[in-house]
Formats: C-alpha cells, structure tokens, sequence
C-alpha cells in the first residue's frame, strides 16, 4: 500500500476545515493538499446542522479571540457570498428584554458592543412593538449587521475553490491512525469503496469538531479538553406563522449560562426556527431523539470534568431536559418574548450536536482551543461564531501552518 505524499493534509471537511484548506491554497499556490472527510458529503455535523446566522460579536469579551474572529468573520463571509452568489439576507438581530433584570444586562450589552465596535440601536418597549408587533418585551437592542446564510452552500462553494486550486477533496475516509515520522506526518485510513489507505505531509491539520479530542489522541497530542456533545432541539413554523418576525429575535443571555437561550430565526430559504435549547446528547453523531453510542457515553461519563459540569448546572440541566421532554416547556422559553406562538406551531425540525469542550477542571471552553506538535496543529474547540468566523480562522491556522513550513 503506496502513500501519497503532500504538503498539506486537513482533516475534516466541515466549514473550517474547507476554509482552513482554501487559505493554504490561496497563499502557497501549487501545493499539494488533500481534505479527508470521513462522511459522503460536506458539512455533515455541526456545519449543516446550525441555525445558519451569520453573528456580529456582540456577546464576546472585548479582545477575546472571539470577537476579533467573529467580527471579521461577519464581513469575510457576507463578501464571499457575494463574490459566489450564494444568498445571504441581513435582517437585523433583536435582542429582547422581558423585565428589569434583562435590561440591566442589555447595558451590559450595549457597553460591550461600543467596545467591540458593533453598532446597535437601543430600543423602548414601544419602539420594539413598532417594529415587531408580536413580540413583547420592556426594550430590546437592535443588531443590524446580523443576518443568515446557508452554511452548508458556503462550504460547497469553498470546496469548488480548492478544487480549482488544484486541491483533492476525499469522501468516506476513516482515519485511524496519525503518527510523527521525523519527517512527515503519516495518516492511515479505512476507505468505504477500496480498504486501507495512506497519507504523508509535510503539515496535517485536523478539524474534526465531534471528534476532535479523539483525533488529538490519536497523534499523540496533548489536551486537558474532552468533547462532550450537547444536542440542541429546535421546532420549525408552519408555513402559515413563518412570517410571525422580520428579524432575528433574541431573549438577553444570562451571562451565568453557556448558552444563547431559545430564539427565533428567519432562515435565508424562507424557514422560521425556534430553538434551540441544550441538553446532553448521547451520541456525538446521531441526531434522532434518544439516539446512543455507547462509546460517547462511556468517554463523558468517565471524565472528572464532565461530573463538575453536571454538578455546577443541576438546575439549567433539568430545566433543559424538561423542556426537551414538554413541548410546553419549549413553547414557554420562546413565548417569554413572542406570546403569540402556539403549541401547534410548533414542527419537527432536525438537532443539532454542538462539540462542548470541557476541561479536567470542569471548566467549559468558551473560546477557541488549539493544539499542535512539530507537524500537526489540531482545533480542539470551535465554538459558536465558527462557522461565522471560518474564513478568518483559517486564515489564522494557514499561517501557523506556513510559517512552521518556510
């Protein structure tokens, strides 16, 4: 069994991966790269299964990587888009509080979003009604640059240019093993079609979200971080209630909880959805309700800091979990803000499976979480705004690549 000798190898064909691949190809013209993607198409998990907003960076800490990412990434992806014809709509964001406390916060928001350099229009109760006249709330801070893009057609678009680059893109590769030669990284694989397989390069990123920490394992590399795999439920409106909103509607985060909250979201093909909450998923890649992989189990049930997590969120757990099992639950989070919704609104929309990284400590990731050895550089957290701020992230990881590489 003959390697192909390379470059570049990116594992993982979701946004990152491909953006990360058009970046390296984009500055080093006439490399050789290859992508390995372990399912039939792109974007199968966490890139195809979002709620397909294009984030302004509103909610990140002034000078985190976040919001510098996320805010380059907004403009970065609305560009790109543009220059492939994929449709984009900028609706504007409402982030919409209900009482006192939320409106506290909402200053919050808005001294953030003046330090971040995010424009945002503060709005009265009556202001908000104007605007939106089903939703209910004592003020709300309006977003204008968000919007929402199908990331799945973004991918695909990327892919079309690495491939014009003279990049390779393989489909139903299995990695199974990374290993430091002393010159080049060596990749084997189980292919669907044609067996086993094998990769050298001089580079190898990976970006295997779900299975990220795995893979790092794989190589050798260390990390204190574990995935654990949060399912996030959502609901569509039927066709006769998607217009209920114009905009993008939002409750104000509690700054103590890892998640946005149940939201409202015009899709750009037309689609309203409402979600999503967070609860704990039993499989990292397996999106119907009570799906199990025994192995994802086993891995966050045996990991210190998956306990203190759980320990640390018993109430927003089982808050999470009723409204998982009770639709009414659902319906309650998002009739905070838009009582017009009924019950019979809401309709089966597919999961989605966000990879939590989560320290020994119980600590959970937040920002973006890398590591490398001489050869590999793996993305061990991508957190939301990913697929917002792909193009600027790889950009970034393209030019550690290179600059290990001159």
């Amino acid at each position: 069994m003959m390697a192909v000798h390379l470059d570049y190898c990116v594992i993982g064909g979701g946004i990152v991966g491909m953006a990360t691949a058009m970046s390296l190809l984009q500055r080093r013209p006439g490399v050789s790269l290859v992508v390995l993607e372990k399912e039939a198409e792109l974007a199968r998990h966490q890139t195809g299964h979002n709620s397909g907003v294009i984030h302004s960076g509103i909610y990140y800490a002034p000078g985190s990587l976040k919001a510098e990412l996320c805010k380059k990434g907004a403009q970065a992806t609305k560009d790109f888009c543009r220059e492939h014809r994929i449709p984009v709509t900028v609706q504007g964001k409402l982030l919409v509080a209900t009482g006192p406390e939320d409106a506290t916060r909402m200053t919050s928001l808005e001294e953030r979003a003046r330090r971040n350099r995010i424009e945002t229009v503060r709005l009265s109760g009556a202001e908000l009604r104007e605007l939106e006249p089903r939703v209910s709330g004592v003020g709300a801070l309006l977003v204008p640059a968000t919007g929402s893009v199908d990331y799945t057609r973004v991918c695909e678009a990327m892919a079309d240019v690495v491939r014009a680059a003279g990049g390779q893109i393989e489909f139903g590769i299995d990695v199974t093993g990374i290993a430091d030669t002393g010159e080049a990284v060596a990749i084997t694989a189980r292919e669907s079609q044609t067996g086993h397989r094998q990769w050298s390069a001089r580079q190898l990123v990976v970006c295997a979200g779900l299975q990220a920490d795995r893979l790092a394992g794989m190589a050798g590399v260390t990390s204190d971080a574990r995935i654990v795999p949060f399912r996030g439920e959502y609901y569509r409106l039927p066709e006769s209630r998607r217009d209920i909103v114009r905009h993008l509607i939002y409750p104000i985060p509690d700054p103590e909880l890892p998640f946005l909250g149940v939201h409202l979201t015009p899709m750009v093909d037309g689609r309203t959805t409402v979600g999503p909450n967070a609860v704990l998923g039993l499989a990292r890649e397996k999106y119907r309700k009570w799906s199990v992989n025994a192995r994802d189990v086993g891995d966050f049930l045996s990991f210190p800091g998956f306990w203190r997590v759980a320990a640390n969120n018993v109430r927003t757990g089982l808050l999470e979990m009723r409204n998982s099992l009770f639709k009414r639950g659902f319906l309650a989070a998002a009739r905070r803000y838009c009582p017009d919704l009924r019950l019979a609104d809401l309709l089966p929309e597919e999961a989605g499976i966000r990879a939590q990284a989560v320290l020994r400590d119980g600590t959970l990731v937040h920002d973006f979480l890398f590591a490398q050895s001489e050869r590999t550089l793996h993305v061990i957290n991508a957190p939301s705004p990913a697929a917002t701020s792909a193009i600027p992230i790889g950009d970034m990881i393209a030019s550690r690549c290179i600059a290990r590489t001159s």
